[in-house]
């Protein structure tokens, strides 16, 4: 058992969450108006209707017309933001009686598949893990030669299309067989992007999942989605179509460095109940971090 997450130890920059409640609660009764301005400011963070409405109403239960100040507040959503996301925190132990361990990364352009490929193999590679990478995103010019700079610089193999426009299924299909016929540990496949508004796309990745189980019927073995926080509530959508083609089997939220978006973590949580696997924090190969709920709720409100 294995696991190829750092330690957490985000340090997210003052969130407006955390700026907000520094400016409303200036030790002052908790009443409707100050409730009222909080929970906005928990909307325009994209934490959920359903999400705030609900942290609302504990607060008010527990302090209503009570003196209250701006440290306490942050202390009292600290604690509910991580009861909402306990139940995601979780670890990615790549563990399977199917050798190789499959793993596919899904996800829109520009939400970090990439680079999270690159620090999960390099990650892997320093546990003495031999991996291989498959890159099955043909549709977008340069993918490939992105992820085989990766490889290199992890020091890993690296399937990559035969030729232009080649089709990402017998990518994937000739990954796993080399993967399997020369005893590699884990596969990681990328996919191309932007498939809630390419039906084909679609139908690649729908492929690309059934194509490896006439090798092994068990792969894939985990179907990520790597969201970027900045896109707010767009990640909802996006989690939705991609759970209805492939069933995402767990999250990675990238590009939460200085973003005031990360609230969109816990509407994430609550409608979906899903594993959050890790966080990306920054651009070095430690700035992949597992998720912790307790962590991630203290740094959000400011603590």
């Amino acid at each position: 058992m294995f696991k190829f997450f750092s330690k957490s130890k985000i340090a997210l920059e003052s969130s407006k969450i955390s700026q907000a409640i520094s400016q409303i609660f200036t030790h002052k009764k908790l009443d409707a108006a100050t409730l009222e301005e909080l929970e906005d400011t928990l909307l325009a963070n994209d934490v959920g209707f359903e999400v705030a409405a609900e942290i609302i109403a504990r607060l008010r239960a527990a302090h209503f017309e009570k003196n209250i100040d701006g440290s306490e507040i942050k202390k009292f959503l600290a604690a509910e933001i991580e009861k909402i996301l306990k139940p995601c925190q979780a670890s990615l132990n790549l563990v399977s009686s199917a050798k190789p361990h499959v793993v596919i990364f899904n996800g829109v352009n520009g939400a970090g598949k990439t680079t999270t490929i690159g620090k999960v193999a390099s990650n892997l590679k320093n546990q003495n893990q031999k991996i291989l990478i498959a890159a099955c995103d043909t549709f977008r010019a340069g993918a490939a030669q992105q992820l085989e700079i990766w490889a290199k610089r992890v020091g890993c193999e690296i399937i990559l299309p035969q030729k232009e426009n080649d089709d990402p299924a017998s990518v994937a299909y000739r990954a796993l067989d080399f993967a399997k016929k020369n005893n590699f540990d884990v596969l990681l496949i990328d996919t191309a992007g932007r498939l809630q508004n390419k039906q084909h796309l679609m139908d690649e990745l729908k492929k690309i999942n059934a194509v490896l189980k006439k090798i092994d019927v068990s792969a894939p073995h985990e179907n990520l989605l790597i969201l970027d926080a900045t896109t707010g509530q767009n990640a909802k959508s996006q989690m939705e179509i991609f759970n209805q083609i492939v069933g995402i089997s767990g999250l990675i939220i990238t590009k939460l460095d200085g973003t005031s978006k990360g609230g969109i973590i816990l509407a994430l949580a609550k409608k979906f109940n899903k594993p959050i696997y890790a966080i990306g924090v920054g651009e070095k190969i430690e700035d992949l971090q597992e998720f912790d709920a307790g962590n991630f709720a203290r740094n959000l409100v400011g603590l």
